[in-house]
């Protein structure tokens, strides 16, 4: 997708536009007058919301502090790189030391608003514009509402309850904007607000299949229905998970578990929400996820990156004999690559996310690699979660074994719900291991102590759940909203 700036107004800016100097960490930018005629052709709808995915291409959305707050965070992954490395946060992140001012958390909520703020707009002018074809219009809606209601997914996952801003707001700021923005929303209502955006897309969205060459990229009624799954699983709406599932048809697994992680194997028969990356050797033509690549590949004598992000012992050892997803999943120090590479011996660290490998731009800032945000495979192993839950476990186990069956792996061992509950989620950790997910699954499913302490990390119960909420916004949203418990 090609990367677009719209110069009528603001797309970049932080939801925030109106408040004070002081609070702001971008200069402001006067809103001008939209002329809709302008927008009010096909191309440049769609360019409206082609805004919305160069969102994800950016680093503070997708990159190293994503990373941190997602994986370094988690049982999956240490800090990586030098110890005298910092990484500006990535040490206390990985000791779970951090604070309200710890730099990721602030990144990360920016730029989740930032990319709201772009669905907002595109959800205002889109309905205005009465010479776009009818058709495609519709689905554009329902694109900007399915990626909006995934930036909410992300924030209250991470922070519990967050404010709802819903639409653009009034220059000058009013009382009802400031309320809006700097009121945080129970996490009930957060959900309710997702859901009704997903809803509403999946109506307006096609089938994957209606796509064809650069649309393959884009959002379809299955995106909308495996993430809506995925929110029913965080609330244990049990039944409506399978519900949701069974709407997600026309994808299959893949039979090479390594080969979606390849160039050649982006937007294939498993993707249902993938963020695409257009690699260059230069900064002139930033189409790939900033750094994403070289920030966590092999570092030192030998290497070529940054080397942070680095799998653990423990995921090493949780993946079974024989599991493909292994070698697929993590580069060994001293190993060879697919494509011939070689890691030398003598590099940092003893392994690198190798889902993050770049063949081609392997060592420069904007990659050519995708971020993989749904699969089929995970539709599988949430639907199975689900039937195990309501009592349906002989139901659930042959799904369990359709992703195992892929990895090379024989059938599950586990017969007991209880067991066949503990062979799902070991089951996600290897599936999805570097996909974003691994922390969110330790605290939604209760295992997070525990995995912490045998990672040799100290997780507060009461604390931990929930990152703190950015010290930036505490201090402006005074009398409006407070900061989350455990101290910070």
């Amino acid at each position: 997708m090609k990367k677009i700036y719209i110069s009528l107004f603001l797309l970049s800016g932080l939801f925030f536009a109106g408040c004070s100097d002081d609070f702001l960490d971008v200069e402001q930018t006067d809103k001008i007058p939209v002329d809709i005629d302008y927008l009010n052709t096909d191309s440049k709808a769609t360019e409206l919301v082609t805004a919305i995915y160069n969102q994800f291409l950016s680093w503070d959305m997708s990159s190293f502090g994503w990373n941190a707050v997602t994986s370094i965070i988690s049982d999956d992954a240490d800090k990586g790189s030098d110890p005298g490395d910092t990484g500006t946060d990535k040490d206390v992140m990985d000791a779970l030391t951090y604070n309200a001012s710890t730099p990721s958390f602030e990144s990360v909520w920016k730029a989740n608003y930032a990319g709201i703020n772009r669905c907002n707009q595109a959800l205002t002018y889109l309905p205005q514009l009465d010479k776009v074809t009818p058709a495609l219009r519709n689905r554009l809606i329902g694109e900007a509402k399915f990626m909006r209601a995934f930036m909410y997914f992300t924030l209250v996952k991470g922070y519990g309850a967050v404010p709802i801003v819903d639409r653009l707001t009034n220059t000058p700021l009013t009382a009802e904007d400031k309320e809006m923005q700097l009121t945080r929303k129970p996490v009930a209502d957060v959900y309710a607000f997702i859901v009704k955006d997903l809803a509403e897309a999946s109506e307006l969205l096609p089938d994957k299949s209606t796509y064809s060459g650069n649309d393959k990229q884009r959002v379809s009624k299955g995106s909308a229905y495996a993430l809506l799954a995925k929110v029913n699983l965080y609330e244990k709406n049990w039944q409506n998970v399978i519900d949701n599932c069974d709407k997600v048809t026309g994808y299959s697994l893949v039979s090479d578990y390594s080969f979606q992680f390849k160039k050649e194997g982006e937007f294939g028969s498993e993707s249902i929400f993938e963020i695409n990356g257009v690699g260059s050797p230069t900064s002139d033509q930033k189409l790939g996820i900033g750094n994403y690549t070289v920030s966590q590949a092999p570092r030192g004598n030998g290497g070529w990156g940054w080397g942070f992000n680095t799998p653990t012992q423990g995921l090493a050892n949780a993946y079974e004999p024989g599991d493909v997803r292994r070698a697929a999943t993590i580069i060994f120090r001293g190993s060879v690559l697919y494509d011939g590479r070689v890691v030398a011996s003598t590099v940092t660290n003893p392994m690198y996310n190798y889902k993050a490998y770049s063949s081609d731009f392997y060592n420069v800032e904007f990659t050519d690699t995708n971020l993989r945000y749904l699969r089929y495979a995970e539709v599988l192993l949430m639907k199975a979660e689900a039937l195990n839950e309501l009592g349906q476990t002989g139901a659930a186990i042959p799904l369990l074994n359709q992703v195992r069956h892929r990895a090379n792996l024989g059938d599950t061992p586990a017969v007991s719900q209880g067991d066949v509950r503990t062979a799902i989620w070991k089951e996600r950790r290897v599936e999805l291991a570097f996909e974003h997910d691994r922390w969110f699954d330790l605290v939604r499913t209760g295992q997070a102590q525990a995995a912490m302490a045998a990672d040799g990390k100290t997780f507060v119960v009461g604390k931990h759940e929930l990152w703190p909420i950015p010290t930036f916004f505490i201090r402006e949203s005074v009398g409006y909203s407070s900061q989350n418990p455990g101290g910070y």
